[in-house]
């Protein structure tokens, strides 16, 4: 039964579908769980779910950090922060509203990260912190997640973050760090010259294997900027159309796919998609990790900057060292930048053919 100690709640996600399908209508979300005699009011329409003692809950956005700006509550519930794109500005704008009643407080739910915001968090001495990890909780699963999924991941970097959560620093070795990340971080690109899609088809059957899909541009500061993640695990069908869709999402001038291993079937598969779509194929010619160092070379340098963050993709570049199979995220990242700002052809200009 709800007590009636808070008033007005926000449920704050990475995106509106994550509240929608995760926090609201998930299998342990708010309409799940409730009680029969006290179930709330859902109005998807309106963002709300109001109870029947008068208690209203609203849904926000992470990406849309100033819907944030104005309303106030006397409780939040925050979930999956460390993967929100604009965690400082929507953090921020939520903590501004958290002013009503007695004892404003929020709740955090998430997978834990390495991350600036996060570790004050857990710092702060008014933070009362509780883990479990997926082994807690085995008997909610199903038993191919538990043959496929964790026992793949057990014993590893990631599987301390994703079952034990557990929070990593960077890997020795990395080429990436987290530090650099955030020093060059931004929260808006400038004017840009070049928009590409770059594109690692999924080529394996396992059930971690992605489609990487990234967004990368050139701005007029000559600097390069991280765009956009959308890499999926899907058929290759379903990978080509969040492809094309990315491309006319972001106005892009072109898709990158490379022919070395799999490009002639990634210009067939996207082509069926959408006929005449400009892609430009890339041949490497160097083993992915010497690929990689010229690009890490730009972050270091400042020169390449992530719009936002980009929680699954940043976890792949400072985890990844030599002799690891290079994940396909990073692989696609790689591929975007070369392109982009190391191949030669950078004088290609936006509008041109491709």
């Amino acid at each position: 039964m709800s007590t009636g100690r808070t008033k007005r709640v926000g449920l704050i996600g990475a995106t509106s579908a994550d509240v929608r399908d995760v926090m609201i209508e998930g299998e342990s979300g708010i309409m799940a769980i409730a009680a029969d005699v006290d179930r709330p009011l859902y109005e998807p329409s309106k963002r709300r779910l109001t109870w029947p003692n008068g208690a209203i809950a609203t849904a926000y956005s992470a990406d849309q950090p100033d819907r944030l700006r104005g309303p106030q509550h006397d409780a939040l519930w925050a979930d999956e922060v460390c993967s929100w794109r604009y965690l400082e500005d929507t953090w921020s704008m939520a903590m501004f509203g958290l002013r009503l009643g007695k004892s404003p407080q929020v709740v955090v739910t998430t997978t834990p990260r390495p991350i600036p915001l996060f570790k004050t968090m857990l710092k702060d001495p008014t933070t009362h912190v509780t883990t479990g990890s997926t082994y807690e909780n085995v008997a909610n699963l199903a038993p191919a997640f538990v043959d496929q999924i964790i026992k793949r991941y057990e014993g590893t970097r990631l599987g301390a973050q994703e079952l034990e959560a557990k929070i990593l620093d960077d890997a020795e070795g990395a080429l990436w760090t987290r530090d650099t990340l955030e020093k060059y971080r931004v929260t808006q690109a400038p004017e840009l010259t070049k928009i590409y899609i770059s594109v690692d088809p999924k080529t394996e059957a396992a059930a971690d294997s992605e489609a990487g899909i990234v967004a990368v541009g050139l701005g007029v500061d000559k600097h390069g900027y991280l765009l956009d993640d959308s890499s999926i695990n899907s058929s290759p069908e379903g990978w080509a159309k969040q492809a094309v869709s990315a491309f006319h999402r972001l106005d892009a001038d072109a898709i990158v796919a490379e022919i070395n291993q799999g490009g002639d079937m990634v210009v067939y598969t996207i082509q069926t998609i959408e006929k005449g779509i400009p892609i430009r194929r890339v041949r490497a010619t160097r083993g992915k990790h010497t690929r990689a160092e010229p690009v890490a070379a730009l972050y270091g340098q400042g020169r390449f900057h992530h719009v936002g963050m980009f929680g699954i993709l940043e976890d792949q570049l400072c985890s990844w060292v030599v002799g690891d199979k290079s994940p396909d995220r990073l692989d696609s990242l790689v591929q975007g930048a070369t392109e982009l700002m190391i191949s030669g052809r950078s004088g290609w200009a936006r509008g041109a053919s491709a």
